[in-house]
């Protein structure tokens, strides 16, 4: 059975009015202009969107994917197809190497049964193989020199998916890691005191990737660099941003965006407290309160993860950030899909694609929701 949506949607870089997009089985077969409405069409009064792909993101409705349970899993990938997400990285924390286990075979165990949720289309182990000194609010015991055998076996509970590891490449066993697997899977710079010379150096072995630019890693003076400088000169490696607001100031999202143009994908960083009221939680083996900001610290005011939607990031960039929404919706779903290698099946509104699509009213609320076809809102 075809459907077919009529409206405004985003198409080739550009919004097109008068745009109908027919779906057959789960898939986009046919994008074209039409004048007129078919009668066996529906009338989409919101802009149609790509559907939203985070690469980074922990939790959300008061579960985590290190609870290691079908149902976090379950719980975490429908709140946040809710929120315009159709695609994610399910993402770990620095955690003992049994509960790393369980949370990477419950995601694989779990994601095949997901019917009403984003699709799990990756894993992001963020850490353990970071710098404690740039931790976070990751668990610090947790913290180790990185093990080619480790990754091996999580890699093997969980073949079908795409893989990303945030490292700190001055830790012990990094650049053997990444020349041993630089071909199955994406290394992330993050959670690192490295200096300008030491993350230039990650990108040769074959890192490509930023986690979270800005936070947790050395920022950029004019006498040293350091590894934000590395990710703003290089030519190719991607990057991540927290648009929420407080992780990255407005101007500064605006202007890592300018500087990297096709290199920049939004993520969240939800944890738990995400669509959750204010209060006490848990980030793996620390606690952190949620106040009516929508932070998520640690007792000792460090940043514990956040509380946004892919919704809401698109949102911030265009609100607060002052970027055209032609330059932002890339960010949220082209350029995720590439970084996660699904850009030959998600991340636009085209023939042969997923048909993952997300409408998006003037004030960025999110009314419908398909995930390949299916409609979940």
């Amino acid at each position: 059975m075809t459907r077919r949506l009529w409206g405004r949607a985003f198409v080739g870089g550009e919004i097109r009015d008068k745009t109908l997009i027919s779906i057959e089985e789960g898939q986009i077969v046919d994008v074209r202009s039409e004048p007129q409405a078919p009668s066996d069409s529906v009338t989409v009064h919101e802009l149609i969107v790509p559907g939203f792909i985070d690469l980074h993101v922990h939790g959300g409705d008061g579960a985590d994917f290190m609870d290691g349970s079908d149902e976090a899993v379950g719980r975490v990938t429908s709140f946040h197809a809710r929120h315009g997400t159709t695609a994610l990285a399910a993402t770990t924390l620095s955690g003992s190497r049994a509960d790393l286990h369980s949370a990477v075979t419950a995601i694989a165990r779990a994601a095949p049964a997901i019917n009403r949720g984003a699709e799990v289309c990756g894993i992001h182990l963020e850490g353990p193989y970071i710098n404690a000194n740039r931790a976070g609010a990751q668990n610090i015991a947790s913290v180790r020199p990185a093990d080619i055998h480790e990754i091996g076996t999580l890699l093997a509970a969980a073949p079908q998916f795409r893989w990303i590891i945030t490292v700190a490449p001055e830790i012990e066993g990094v650049r053997a890691l990444i020349e041993h697997f630089r071909g199955r899977m994406t290394f992330s710079i993050g959670h690192t005191a490295a200096d300008y010379s030491d993350a230039v150096l990650a990108l040769e072995w074959g890192a490509s990737h930023f986690t979270h630019l800005f936070n947790a890693m050395t920022g950029m003076h004019h006498r040293e660099p350091g590894v934000v400088g590395a990710a703003l000169v290089s030519t190719d490696a991607t990057a991540e941003l927290i648009a929420d607001g407080i992780h990255v100031h407005p101007a500064v999202l605006r202007v890592a965006t300018r500087a990297m143009p096709n290199r920049i994908a939004l993520i969240t960083d939800a944890v738990r407290a995400c669509g959750m009221p204010e209060g006490l939680y848990k980030l793996y083996q620390h606690e952190f309160r949620v106040t009516a900001d929508g932070a998520a610290r640690l007792g000792d005011g460090t940043l514990a993860g956040s509380t946004l939607t892919m919704q809401r990031a698109v949102q911030n960039m265009v609100e607060l950030a002052g970027l055209p929404i032609e330059m932002v919706l890339p960010l949220a779903t082209e350029i995720p899909a590439r970084i996660l290698g699904v850009s030959d099946r998600k991340g636009k509104i085209a023939a042969g694609y997923d048909a993952d699509l997300v409408t998006l009213t003037p004030k960025f609320e999110v009314p419908r929701v398909l995930v390949r076809g299916r409609e979940i809102v």
